[in-house]
């Protein structure tokens, strides 16, 4: 199969998910898997869908890079400063073009954690300004959450925060692109942002979208948001490529399933819990069978429930 065969067969085959049981797919690197080029110029090395580990380094999440023809423009600082390194290893093997800007998709750890490797090179960060305010307000227990697993791997990684931010977008035309990144509203945490590439319809839509990998819902992940955001806002876009934050590169029909109808099918059934008169206690067991094909499943789907009961009580 030809790359542009498998690329089109990881977008548009819909059945095709990652495991966490996938032992490392690039021993050789930190990087759990070899960047692939998933439309011409834009390229991903596609994470484990596990949570991060030692074994994986804490690549469970996308790092994407676009080769403009004037400069590399990378999306996601990493998770460390190995792994950042690792990436850029990647980058120069296959052009010779520099990288003249980093994107971080929000401010948690696998995002933003090998930001200091970038800023060592006097490459400009870029996010959201709520992202940067997370670095400020949380970046040292992030660092010191990744140094648990990923101890030895974690050597050379500082806190450092974006050095450019933005409220609404920021805006590049570099090379062969014309490159949007955007801040769409609330949704999976703060400071979120997608890349856009219009003349590609291609975005690299970071945690506003999942599909392969159960979304977690964190105590600042507030559903109904997300859910306007995802309708006024990330709909309109009409994208024909996603790459996700986690998964393999895929379409709107596949996100849109398991991001957009998992929240409303969740909070459909808390809802009902709700109107019963049902307590915190039962919202754990409710029915989240339809979803049980996700990778973190176990690990999310109680706690997920719980999170959106708490929500919407008070709605």
């Amino acid at each position: 199969m030809n790359r542009t065969s498998l690329c089109a067969a990881l977008i548009f085959a819909g059945a095709a998910h990652g495991s966490e049981d996938i032992a490392d797919k690039y021993p050789n690197s930190l990087l759990y898997d070899k960047p692939v080029e998933v439309i011409p110029g834009v390229f991903s090395a596609i994470g484990a869908t596990a949570p991060p580990t030692y074994e994986n380094s804490g690549h469970n999440n996308n790092l994407s890079f676009i080769v403009t023809g004037d400069g590399v423009i990378v999306v996601n600082g990493g998770a460390a400063y190995g792994l950042a390194k690792a990436l850029h290893d990647e980058i120069r093997a296959i052009t010779d073009q520099p990288v003249k800007l980093v994107f971080n998709e929000n401010g948690q750890g696998h995002a933003v954690l090998g930001n200091n490797y970038w800023a060592e090179q006097g490459i400009p960060v870029v996010a959201h300004q709520d992202a940067a305010h997370e670095v400020e307000e949380r970046g040292t227990s992030l660092l010191e959450g990744m140094k648990k697993y990923n101890r030895d791997k974690a050597e050379g990684t500082k806190v450092q925060g974006p050095t450019v931010t933005f409220e609404d977008e920021y805006i590049v035309d570099m090379g062969d692109f014309h490159i949007e990144a955007r801040y769409l509203g609330p949704a999976h945490s703060p400071g979120d942002i997608v890349v856009w590439l219009p003349e590609q319809s291609l975005v690299i839509a970071g945690d506003m979208a999942f599909h392969e990998r159960m979304l977690p819902i964190f105590e600042h992940t507030y559903t109904a948001d997300w859910l306007e955001t995802w309708d006024t806002e990330f709909e309109t876009l009409e994208a024909t490529y996603v790459i996700p934050g986690h998964g393999h590169p895929t379409n709107m029909d596949q996100v849109r399933r398991y991001t957009k109808g998992y929240l409303e099918y969740l909070r459909g059934k808390i809802g009902e819990l709700l109107e019963e008169g049902g307590g915190l206690a039962e919202a754990y067991y409710v029915d989240q069978s339809p979803y049980t094909n996700l990778d973190t499943f176990e690990e999310l789907a109680t706690k997920n429930a719980g999170r959106v009961f708490e929500q919407m009580e008070f709605e």
